[in-house]
């Protein structure tokens, strides 16, 4: 019963201390919380076209959920991207099928990860800036994110599409 409880309210406390999501559930049924989301800045990028988002995806529920698709009116093109190895080399592909956030557990998109990419981007993105970002998900919810630009300038993670 605690457990219920505290599932219940975790939304609100999370919506308490700053949390920059906002998600529709269904009634009863806690949905993915997103937490810690930012957007690398393209100020210093070698190609300032592209950028990732990166987040902490947690699922309290009982059943697996997907990430299955990310919008961003900033970007002409908004894909789920995975680092791979492919013939010896670490390389960046679409992922296709989505990001799984087990249930009762974690998922983290970050650098050399998981990741959304943005693609085409309409503008530079300045550290301070906010990047709106709608999350899909597998169980039918979204969120509706406004995603803070930081500065990041190691170029090793290379966040450029490799031919398949």
């Amino acid at each position: 019963m605690k457990t219920r409880l505290l599932l219940l309210f975790v939304p609100f406390l999370l919506a308490g201390c700053g949390s920059n999501a906002t998600q529709e559930v269904a009634a009863g049924t806690p949905g993915v919380l997103v937490e810690d989301a930012w957007v690398r800045a393209t100020t210093g990028a070698k190609d300032a076209t592209m950028t990732a988002a990166f987040m902490a995806l947690t699922n309290p529920g009982d059943t697996d959920v997907k990430l299955t698709s990310a919008t961003s009116p900033v970007a002409g093109v908004v894909q789920l991207h995975e680092m791979a190895t492919q013939d010896g080399k670490m390389v960046m592909r679409e992922k296709t099928g989505g990001v799984t956030v087990p249930a009762g557990s974690h998922a983290h998109l970050s650098p050399g990860g998981d990741h959304i990419m943005l693609m085409s981007l309409k503008h530079p993105l300045n550290p301070g800036d906010e990047v709106p970002l709608t999350l899909k998900f597998s169980d039918n919810t979204t969120h509706d994110l406004k995603v803070p630009v930081k500065a990041f300038t190691e170029e090793e993670e290379h966040y450029h599409p490799t031919p398949r």
